[in-house]
């Protein structure tokens, strides 16, 4: 059987880009067959409502939408929208969608929060296209290399095993600093000590920035705010790098590839195949 995924993207999130390339890392994976949609940069209303019906033609076994803020007014609709659908349905946020869970679980929605993946400092006055990118890849290593990347592909996975079986019981996941380092699979104390200091930082990011962004008046006075948001990022991407670099120098960095059937392996050491 091959699972048919429809993955929506809206906005702006750091989860966002590699979401697809999780599943099928090498690209060989026969058991799924994944359609990304997207509404661009923009999350309002009418972009969701333009996106989102587009995925009933390629009748997916589960959808996944994905975006900032699953409470602002663009994803809130998509939520509505999905929910309406006979299609589970899995929205993937950030910090503020912990406050909607309970609305999603009554709309009968999965969800999986990810804590660390906080808002951009968008504003004019500091952030270009170079300054975005580089934001997003600093975050997307902290998620990489403390594992709540690792966390959201085998949650995705197991749903995916679930499908193969006939039967979806759609995830209530929010991923802590805790739950994200265990996934991590760190052997050394002080690389997860790490891990889970990058994690609880880059985490930090978006008060600052909601600050600067929403709170502040006066260019003057904002521009500071967001670019210290943004040195945070730095320095929690750089903190997590220390740990993945713990864990290579004692050569106990997990790894865990999708294997020939689509089912993931797992390994330790460098020089060996994955089990």
């Amino acid at each position: 059987m091959v699972v048919k995924i429809a993955i929506i993207k809206s906005g702006n999130i750091g989860t966002s880009p590699v979401i697809d390339l999780l599943l099928d890392e090498r690209a060989d994976r026969p058991n799924i067959d994944v359609r990304t949609f997207g509404s661009g940069a923009k999350m309002n209303p009418e972009q969701v409502e333009d996106v989102v019906p587009k995925i009933d033609a390629f009748e997916p076994d589960f959808a996944i939408f994905i975006s900032p803020n699953p409470g602002a007014p663009g994803p809130a609709k998509a939520r509505e929208l999905l929910s309406e659908k006979d299609i589970p349905a899995i929205i993937i946020g950030d910090a503020p969608g912990k406050g909607k869970k309970d609305e999603m679980d009554e709309q009968g929605l999965g969800y999986i929060i990810v804590m660390s993946d906080p808002m951009i400092g968008a504003k004019r006055e500091w952030l270009d296209p170079t300054e975005m990118a580089i934001f997003n890849s600093d975050i997307l290593k902290v998620l990489a290399e403390t594992g709540a990347l690792r966390l959201v592909q085998k949650t995705i996975d197991t749903v995916i095993e679930q499908a193969e079986a006939g039967e979806i019981e759609l995830p209530k996941l929010i991923i802590t600093a805790e739950k994200a380092a265990e996934a991590g699979g760190f052997a050394n104390p002080y690389a997860k000590a790490k891990a889970i200091a990058a994690y609880e930082m880059a985490g930090s990011v978006a008060n600052l920035d909601m600050k600067g962004c929403f709170m502040t008046k006066g260019f003057e006075n904002f521009i500071p705010l967001v670019a210290a948001a943004h040195e945070i990022a730095a320095c929690a991407a750089k903190l997590a790098q220390e740990a993945r670099e713990i864990e290579k120098a004692n050569d106990t960095v997990l790894r865990t590839p999708h294997m020939k059937e689509g089912n993931p392996g797992s390994k330790t050491d460098l020089i060996s195949k994955p089990e």
